[in-house]
């Protein structure tokens, strides 16, 4: 069920997820070079403050109760691991992601595993003290649609 009038204008525009980084060198790099997510903009203040805006493309904020996320883990991992804050970039090819990914100092904390949802899953901790999931959707977003697994009907825990 939606809210929100298909006509009228969104009330939100745009979810920004703004990190603490005690290493703001390497999670740039790690998130900006080797992610690829592309530099928005960056700005510097008084007492070397630094922040860079990369673009992660479309965004959504999914909720999960307990047992979607206890779920969840358990498909993509195997055991319970992760924390309440968990990000996931949707990329082309999920398993050269996580190669690049742990070359550039990601931890493998499971490897590209195909999930029930059809989608390639691996779980990352990356810089910034954050957990991450890279997905690739194995079937078209039509496909997904006409077997009743569309984003929002499938929990597809990314």
């Amino acid at each position: 069920m939606t809210t929100h009038d298909a006509g009228s204008t969104p009330a939100v525009r745009q979810l920004r997820l703004v990190v603490e980084a005690e290493d703001y060198d390497a999670a740039v790099a790690f998130f900006r070079d080797a992610l690829g997510l592309p530099e928005q903009a960056a700005f510097a203040g008084e007492g070397d403050a630094r922040v860079v805006i990369l673009d992660a493309g479309r965004a959504t904020l999914e909720i999960a109760n307990p047992a979607q996320k206890r779920m969840i883990d358990e498909v993509e991992v195997g055991r319970q691991v992760a924390p309440k804050l968990r990000v996931a970039f949707e990329v082309d090819d999920g398993r050269a992601a996580t190669r690049r990914l742990v070359s550039a100092g990601a931890t493998e904390i499971a490897p590209p595993t195909v999930t029930p949802w059809q989608s390639l899953n691996a779980r990352l901790d990356a810089p910034a003290g954050l957990q991450i999931t890279v997905f690739q959707e194995l079937r078209g977003a039509e496909e997904r649609a006409t077997t009743g697994d569309s984003a929002g009907a499938r929990d597809r825990a990314e």
